[in-house]
């Protein structure tokens, strides 16, 4: 008999979810972890300390006041980078409290140190103190990922930093340029912008975060630029860096120079996979270590599945977990979750953040479906006057004819938190009738999506008129 049921490597969202997953209906459990603290990046250096590090630069610095009370609430000179940081260190504690409470709560072995695959059914963990070998029946890889660090950027310089170390600078910058206009170089450029730092975002590509619908995206850029001062180079990347004495200058394809005191360079993730030893047992993998699994999570090597980061979009926390649980189940036999939702909520913690969940307006009109919109805006709902938001945005796509609901985003203040309202309305194939049956909490943001229905039903009506007085 081996060591254990299953090995997992990597002590993450996806590997701590996977572990008590299969612990949870009683199996024998291992968890590998190579740092000193669980968590993984998300913990660690991504999503809570950068999540956290918002709220805080949006507390301290009153961003969310101005405006609003009258008075000038702009950031007091004497905050430091300490006190952005210490609630960020108080966050991630409690994090790994939580997260080792679990562990022990369902049994979990810990081992600490790192892993290479040493057989499809042994794994080797080398720490300070020497090597041991495990051996279980499945194996979860979750080793997560890391900045991606091209060979031309000199990342060893304390004036260049990735999303990792720009988390443990000693100061506010006087300046910051960006160079990559992704979801981690958006929301560091607008957080830092908030706390009146001179941002610069670059980035080569022409569009800001292509991939979410332009409505949305449009009021995302004029808030950049009007409300934060961001300045923006979009298509033009960056062809030369010069280190300076006194910072740094980014030489543009246009020829225009930036100089800043630092450059957060956020050029995206590759997978946590190269010291594996992945090849030597034949569990395939792509570009940038990405891991090949099947829709079970299930690679190449039957009894050896991967979750999380490992196996690259969409790399988000929220489905790393899913992704693991599914995994696990398919593993035991456990007859109990046997794939990851179809639809799944994305949000991006900028300033402001936004959340969308389904298809765009643009993605409809590229696949033939005959779709109309509905919208809201912050500005005419009464919680939206009452907290100063005056810029939020609730758009509904929704089949013309069918008036089914197919997709949601949301601009503004907990757009992450309103995008599931109608999350569970799509979930279920429900049509904007679920919006205007409902009865919504006044003054609430959620009562956005019953004028965002009504909005579109009445163009819906504007249309069937239209059409009408065509055909006469």
């Amino acid at each position: 008999m081996r060591d254990f049921d299953l090995i997992v490597i990597g002590a993450g969202p996806a590997g701590e979810k996977g572990a008590a997953q299969a612990a949870y209906f009683g199996k024998r459990v291992a968890i590998v972890e190579k740092e000193r603290v669980v968590g993984g990046a998300c913990v660690n250096t991504g999503t809570v300390p950068s999540k956290t590090l918002r709220e805080t630069a949006l507390h301290l610095s009153g961003f969310r006041r101005r405006e609003v009370y009258g008075v000038d609430y702009s950031l007091n000179e004497n905050v430091n980078m300490g006190d952005l940081m210490h609630r960020k260190r108080t966050v991630i504690e409690r994090e790994h409290a939580t997260i080792e409470e679990n562990i022990r709560r369902h049994n979990i072995r810990r081992f600490c140190g790192s892993a290479r695959l040493a057989g499809t059914h042994e794994v080797v963990v080398e720490s300070a103190t020497g090597a041991s070998t495990l051996s279980g029946d499945v194996i979860l890889i979750a080793s997560g990922s890391s900045p991606l660090r091209p060979e031309h950027v000199p990342f060893d310089h304390d004036r260049i930093c990735d999303s990792d170390s720009i988390l443990e600078i000693g100061s506010i910058p006087k300046s910051l340029a960006v160079v990559g206009a992704g979801v981690i170089g958006c929301e560091y450029a607008s957080i830092f912008a908030s706390l009146g730092v001179p941002v610069t975002l670059i980035d080569g590509r022409t569009a800001l975060l292509g991939h979410i619908d332009r409505e949305v995206a449009a009021v995302l850029l004029d808030s950049f630029r009007t409300r934060l001062g961001i300045k923006l180079h979009l298509g033009v990347p960056v062809a030369a860096i010069e280190l300076l004495d006194e910072g740094v200058v980014l030489t543009l394809d246009s020829g225009l120079d930036v100089r800043v005191e630092k450059v957060l360079y956020a050029a995206g993730r590759q997978s946590n996979t190269g010291d594996l030893g992945l090849e030597a047992v034949g569990v395939k993998t792509g570009r940038n270590g990405v891991v090949i699994v099947n829709e079970q999570y299930q690679t190449s090597v039957p009894n050896i599945y991967a979750a999380g980061d490992v196996v690259g979009f969409p790399a988000l926390a929220s489905t790393s977990m899913e992704q693991a649980r599914v995994a696990m189940v398919h593993a035991f036999d456990l007859k109990y979750k046997t794939r990851v939702a179809s639809l799944l909520p994305y949000a991006i913690y900028t300033i402001p953040e936004l959340s969308s969940a389904g298809l765009t307006e643009e993605q409809c009109v590229e696949k033939g479906i005959d779709c109309e919109t509905g919208r809201a805006y912050y500005a005419a709902n009464a919680r939206g006057q009452i907290i100063g938001d005056d810029s939020g945005l609730l758009k509904l796509v929704f089949g013309a004819d069918s008036l089914e609901l197919l997709g949601v985003h949301a601009i503004g203040e907990s757009a992450s938190e309103i995008v599931h309202t109608g999350l569970m309305v799509m979930q279920f194939r429900g049509t904007i009738n679920a919006f205007i049956d409902s009865v919504f909490n006044f003054p609430s943001l959620s009562e956005v999506y019953k004028y965002a229905a009504y909005d579109g039903l009445g163009r819906v009506a504007r249309r069937s008129t239209e059409r009408g007085t065509l055909n006469a």
